[in-house]
C-alpha cells in the first residue's frame, strides 16, 4: 500500500439502499458489486458494515456475506422508534471509529436518507473525506452537496436496472408492531448438504483492465499509472494473478493489451511505470458499427433486449470489454458520436434508438 491510497470505511443504511434499489430499479436482491468496484478506485475498504433487520433481506444477508459485509442486527418490531435507534446507531459508530482509527481517511454512507445530513458534516469537521452512495430515486435533495463526493448507484458500472412502471412514491413501511407474528411448529433441524463450489470463471483480463481504467480515469486528476491501475485491480479481485492469464508479469499483460489496441502506454513518471490509456481510435470502433448495422436492420429498437441482438451477431460482445460499464453508457457514446439517437419514452418507460436522418 501507498501513502496516497485512501483508507475508507463502509457503513450501509441497507434497507433504504435495498427497498430504494428494488422500487427505482427493479434490482432485487441489492448488489452490492458495483459499490464495492467503485470504491476499489478509489482506495482500500478497511471497514464494512451494513445496518437492517435481517429477518426481511435473508437471500441479501448472503450475498454481503461473501463481500465480507459485517451484519448488524437491529429488529424494526417496535416501528418508527426502532428505525431511528438504528440511524442513531449508525451514525455513533461511524463517529466512534473516526475517533478510534485516525488512519482512516474515507468514509462512504450508504442512504439516500437526509436525517444523515449531520453525519456528514461532523465527518468533514473531522477532516474526513465522505463519499455518499444512494438510488437516485430515493435520495434526499439534502444530502448530495453535503457530501464530497456522490455516488448515485444507478449510474455505477454494472447496474442492470430494468424499467420500472411509474408510480406515486410511498414510503415503505415495516409490518405493524402491534400484529405478533403467528406461532409456528418447532421443525427439526435438517443439516443441508455441503454445496459445491462452481467452478471459477475464467476472467476477461482485458474488460477487467478496461473497466477498471476507465473507473480511474473518471476520478483521476492525472495520467493513471500502470502500479495504481493494478492496486485497483487487485482491490477488486484480491485472487488476480498475471501468469493466469499466460503473462509473467504486470508490465508484460499491459504490453500485450497495447499490441491488441485495447490500451495505449505512454512513458510515465518512474522508469518501467507507464501512464495507461484509451487508444483515440480503437477497437471499439467495430463494435459502433455493430451497434449502427443492428439498430438500423431493426428500425427504432427499445434499449431493453438490444445488447442480445448485438449478441446474435457477435457472441462474444461485450462493452466493458471497451470500458463502458454498462450497455447504457456504451450506447450513449454511440449518440455522443452521432451514430445514434436516444429518446426516451414515457409510453415504453424505455430507451428508443434511431439512426440519425
Amino acid at each position: 500500500m501507498t501513502s496516497d491510497d485512501e483508507r475508507i470505511a463502509l457503513f450501509l443504511d441497507y434497507e433504504n439502499l435495498a427497498i430504494g434499489a428494488r422500487d427505482g430499479l427493479g434490482v432485487s436482491p441489492f448488489d452490492l458489486g458495483p459499490v464495492a468496484d467503485a470504491l476499489a478506485e478509489r482506495g482500500r475498504v478497511v471497514t464494512r458494515r451494513a445496518y437492517a433487520d435481517w429477518s426481511y433481506f435473508d437471500e441479501d444477508r448472503r450475498l454481503l456475506v461473501r463481500h465480507q459485509v459485517e451484519l448488524i442486527e437491529l429488529p424494526q418490531r417496535m416501528g418508527a422508534a426502532r428505525k431511528n435507534a438504528a440511524d442513531i446507531k449508525m451514525a455513533v459508530d461511524a463517529i466512534e471509529l473516526a475517533y478510534e482509527r485516525g488512519f482512516i481517511t474515507t468514509f462512504a454512507i450508504g442512504t439516500g436518507d437526509s436525517d444523515f445530513t449531520p453525519l456528514v458534516h461532523k465527518l468533514r469537521e473531522m477532516d474526513k473525506r465522505v463519499i455518499g452512495i444512494g438510488v437516485q430515486s430515493s435520495t434526499s435533495a439534502l444530502l448530495p452537496p453535503a457530501c464530497d463526493e456522490f455516488l448515485f448507484y444507478d449510474r455505477l458500472p454494472g447496474v442492470d436496472a430494468k424499467p420500472v412502471p411509474r408510480r406515486g412514491r410511498q414510503r415503505a413501511a415495516a409490518p405493524p408492531a402491534s400484529t405478533p407474528p403467528e406461532p409456528v411448529e418447532p421443525v427439526a433441524a435438517v443439516e443441508p448438504e455441503p454445496e459445491e463450489e462452481p467452478p471459477a470463471e475464467r476472467v476477461d483480463v482485458a474488460k477487467l483492465v478496461a473497466s477498471t481504467l476507465a473507473g480511474l480515469q473518471r476520478t483521476a486528476d492525472g495520467p493513471v499509472l500502470g502500479s495504481r491501475l493494478k492496486r485497483a485491480i487487485l482491490r477488486k479481485d484480491p485472487t488476480f494473478d498475471e501468469s493466469d492469464h499466460g503473462y509473467r508479469g504486470f508490465g508484460e499483460l499491459l504490453r500485450g493489451l497495447a499490441e491488441q489496441g485495447v490500451i495505449v502506454l505512454t512513458q510515465g513518471s518512474a522508469q518501467g511505470d507507464p501512464a495507461v490509456d484509451f487508444p483515440e481510435h480503437g477497437p471499439d470502433s467495430s463494435a459502433f458499427a455493430l451497434l449502427t448495422d443492428v439498430v438500423a436492420g431493426l428500425g427504432r429498437p427499445q434499449l431493453s433486449g438490444l445488447k442480445d441482438q448485438l449478441r446474435k451477431r457477435s457472441p462474444d460482445f461485450s462493452e466493458k470489454r471497451y470500458g463502458f460499464g454498462g450497455f447504457l453508457a456504451f450506447a450513449r457514446a454511440a449518440s455522443a458520436r452521432g451514430l445514434v439517437d436516444m429518446e426516451w419514452s414515457d409510453d415504453l418507460g424505455d430507451w428508443v434508438l434511431s439512426i440519425p436522418a
